[in-house]
């Protein structure tokens, strides 16, 4: 509750300008994982086709269903907790540790719809008849991941305020550019030694040439902001973040391409019921994470003065009751390997 905090609460809140800033990374943050639980529930969850999903998140897993649930279950235990974690650190108005948690909860849930993505994908293919899938030159949830990344990279750039820029910040951005970047590189190289076709061959070549030369130019300018901080410097990271936005995004739309892709798994009826009991399981989870997030975007947003408050405080309660539920249901269609829709109807609308 806004007025059962502590000192700290007390004092964020009734200082102007004390708040103002955890408040502004908490929405950051908020914005940064909504974006990216939502592009990783597209990607996995929202598809027609039957995959395995390659990610660290599931290098011990193998090729073990049971594994896969097990882990996923434990899994959805600790987001019960970050859930719980986040909202008493916010009762006693503190933003910041609100921010850590929120990102360490963005992290779980990429994580548990990845592993819950090939979990369905290892049910469907178990079933009689079924065909697994082959793989392709290009991962496709891998290059969309990075381009993602890059994106928001450059973002960052194009947003911040050149105070805001710190030292630590640009050596985390260009790091996790030029992580991104090898890994586009390494793809397409790849990628380009198996391709048959003597256009294709050339064009993932030249793709990588025309994004490695904006990535050296941008990141050109980030050490010179950071030697030389001032708005000229500063604008020329915005200027150089567009070409490279523009590269990655056409290396990533000409790798994604249909024939370099493999071939989906081809499954039965019986299977693809399966698939979409667990993939819609893992569904509830994220809706109701999001919701969760966009509930305390509002409430960083807004004195706890405000008169929407504690209509926000009441949605950010049945935001948390939603994601428990949405674990509720995600186990249980892990467990019998059939639809999760078999609690009461009110819990299940309250993820959707």
């Amino acid at each position: 509750m806004a007025s059962g905090g502590s000192g700290k609460s007390t004092a964020e809140t009734s200082t102007p300008g004390s708040s103002s800033l955890p408040r502004k990374k908490l929405v950051a943050t908020c914005d940064l994982c909504k974006i990216k639980m939502q592009l990783v529930a597209d990607l996995l969850l929202l598809t027609s086709e039957s995959r395995p999903v390659h990610a660290e998140s599931l290098s011990v897993f193998g090729e073990s269903f049971e594994k896969c649930r097990d882990t996923i279950i434990a899994r959805t235990k600790g987001l019960s907790i970050l859930t719980h974690d986040a909202q008493s650190q916010l009762n006693m108005g503190r933003f910041t540790e609100v921010g850590d948690i929120l990102g360490e909860m963005g992290d779980l849930v990429v994580s548990l719809t990845e592993c819950s993505a090939h979990a369905a994908y290892l049910a469907a293919v178990e079933t009689p008849g079924a065909q697994p899938a082959l793989p392709g030159l290009v991962d496709r949830y891998k290059v969309t991941r990075c381009k993602h990344e890059v994106e928001h990279g450059c973002g960052v750039l194009k947003s911040t305020p050149l105070v805001d820029l710190s030292p630590q910040l640009l050596l985390e951005v260009s790091q996790n550019l030029s992580k991104n970047l090898k890994f586009l590189t390494d793809a397409c190289v790849l990628a380009s030694e198996k391709s048959k076709d003597r256009f294709s061959k050339e064009q993932f070549k030249l793709s990588v040439k025309c994004m490695s030369t904006s990535a050296s130019a941008l990141l050109a300018c980030v050490r010179e902001v950071k030697t030389s901080p001032s708005e000229l410097t500063r604008n020329r990271c915005v200027l150089f973040s567009g070409p490279l936005v523009q590269s990655v995004c056409a290396l990533v739309g000409f790798a994604t391409e249909p024939q370099f892709l493999g071939r989906a798994a081809t499954i039965n009826p019986e299977g693809k019921a399966v698939q979409t009991a667990i993939l819609g399981g893992a569904m509830s989870v994220v809706s109701a994470c999001v919701l969760l997030t966009q509930c305390l975007r509002d409430i960083a947003q807004h004195n706890d003065s405000s008169t929407k408050m504690t209509e926000y405080r009441e949605r950010l309660r049945n935001s948390a009751c939603a994601v428990s539920d949405g674990c509720n249901l995600l186990s249980q269609a892990l467990r019998e390997r059939s639809s999760p829709r078999t609690l009461p109807p009110a819990n299940t609308n309250s993820v959707n």
